[in-house]
């Protein structure tokens, strides 16, 4: 049986407590084992797309080797390591879903005459007369399951495939390259680039995703269907919530289970916040109570195998009815939310829609009679003091991250235009700090957030995720309906 030591790529993952296989127990695991081939491979739905992205990418770096680690596997705890997640330039360039990807995987577009050669590094499967496929806790096939061969991968995503033992002398041939650094520490310590233009690349590829194709817009109703779903899965549980001392974790938990039913995962950490965590903006902690009488603000997005991921936020009465105070805020930021929606459109500025939001809420918390200055006066550059109760910006780009394509430019992104095929978050906000002397204090520890998914059309915009109840008297039917 031969050993895998001689490659930097294939760790023996072997542990401490594990024990050491006999020359017997070797050489009779390497036999009796019947050809076990996948059928039935098609091409993946993304394959036509990531050609094109591919080689629209050639054509901005002729005769630059293009370097896009998928990245290695990140230790959790001692040799326990995190859910693997490839990165996402990675995921984009080659549509390999979560089910197929493979840690220390490395697309290559290597220069040739006709532009770039896609070449594609994988760990494939082990054969069984490498001692791999039992004894590799992070790569065996007996510890985490069936990989793809070569073959079977280039079938199924239109990549030419090269085993991953294979790359270090790849890469050491002297050609003009750019790499992604930071995902692959084999790679970073091969590729010798200057920084700046590392940098310069990663911009590029994040720039490219700004605006969606077809099968990415497919993807985002995917991942916002699932979160739908799993909206109805968490108000279901409220009553199993309230008699919990951590009842905002049995909330997350409804949601998680039904993001990795429907597709991969979480697209990021739920926020479930109930009473006043509901003013602390990135609440993931998730160990309060949940409260008859309290507002419960749930900031959660589904991702699909292809990394989509959906990022909306509801806030409801967790008893099924607001107060009339709860009800005051939740109709600023609703107003706020319809007029940042209005305000998405093509030729629009990127800064618009948050203008727009921002005005509903400077005039909202002045008739509150908690602005201390007039709401025109608030709303200059200079002053902005409606901001303590609003203080994140309305929105962002959405897509295979959550805050996607965030390494592109001010000048391509945030001072930009609006082009169909973009997606973002409409997202506005009213957070009302329990110690908040500036605020009556029946208001006091009241936060609200109202946050939708938008797609820009020729036309206008579609709300991808109107169907999930936001009016004040859709969610309380909503409530009633599913939290029995």
């Amino acid at each position: 049986m031969k050993s895998v030591k001689d490659s930097p790529f294939k760790n023996k993952g072997t542990r401490l407590h594990d024990i050491p296989p006999s020359t017997d127990h070797l050489t009779f695991m390497s036999q009796g084992w019947a050809p076990s081939p996948l059928k039935g491979i098609t091409a993946h739905a993304a394959v036509p797309f990531t050609k094109k992205r591919r080689a629209k990418l050639s054509k901005a770096y002729k005769g630059v080797r293009l370097v896009i680690p998928a990245g290695n596997l990140k230790v959790r705890s001692n040799d326990s390591d995190y859910q693997f997640r490839a990165h996402s330039a990675f995921a984009w360039f080659t549509g390999i879903s979560a089910d197929d990807v493979v840690p220390d995987s490395v697309l290559v577009l290597e220069p040739s005459k006709s532009g770039h050669d896609a070449l594609l590094f994988i760990h494939p499967r082990s054969p069984r007369d490498e001692d791999e496929f039992f004894r590799n806790s992070r790569h065996g096939e007996f510890w985490v399951g069936r990989r793809m061969t070569k073959e079977e991968t280039e079938k199924r995503y239109g990549i030419k495939v090269r085993h991953i033992d294979t790359l270090p002398a790849f890469l050491k041939t002297k050609k003009k390259v750019l790499v992604v650094r930071g995902e692959d520490k084999i790679v970073d310590a091969i590729v010798k680039t200057t920084r700046v233009q590392d940098k310069d690349f990663l911009t590029h590829l994040s720039e490219m995703r700004l605006v969606k194709d077809e099968f990415e817009i497919s993807e985002m109703k995917k991942a916002i269907a699932t979160t739908a779903r799993g909206f109805d899965d968490m108000l279901k549980v409220f009553p199993e919530a309230i008699k919990s001392p951590k009842g905002e974790r049995v909330i997350e938990g409804a949601f998680f289970s039904r993001a990795r039913v429907e597709g991969n995962d979480i697209g990021y950490p739920s926020i479930v916040a109930s009473g006043s965590h509901a003013c602390i903006l990135h609440w993931i902690r998730n160990d309060g109570q949940v409260k008859k009488g309290d507002l419960i603000l749930i900031d959660a997005g589904a991702e699909t195998d292809a990394y989509y991921t959906a990022d909306i936020t509801r806030t409801v009465p967790i008893n099924g009815k607001f107060s009339k105070e709860q009800r005051r805020i939740y109709e600023i930021v609703l107003e706020a939310a319809d007029a940042g929606i209005k305000a998405v459109k093509p030729g629009a500025d990127f800064g618009d829609f948050h203008k727009a939001a921002m005005r509903v809420v400077a005039y909202g918390m002045a008739q509150l009679g908690v602005l201390p200055l007039p709401p025109e006066e608030s709303l200059k550059a200079t002053s902005g003091l409606h901001r303590r109760w609003m203080p994140h910006s309305t929105g962002h780009m959405l897509g295979i991250d959550v805050h996607d394509c965030a390494q592109a430019r001010r000048e391509n992104y945030t001072l930009a235009k609006l082009e169909p095929g973009m997606i973002l978050t409409v997202e506005p906000g009213i957070y009302i700090h329990p110690d908040d002397e500036f605020v009556p204090p029946e208001y006091r520890g009241i936060g609200v957030r109202i946050e939708d998914d938008i797609l820009v059309t020729k036309d206008g915009n579609i709300n991808l995720s109107a169907g999930i109840p936001r009016t004040p008297d859709a969610i309380e039917k909503w409530v009633k309906k599913l939290a029995r």
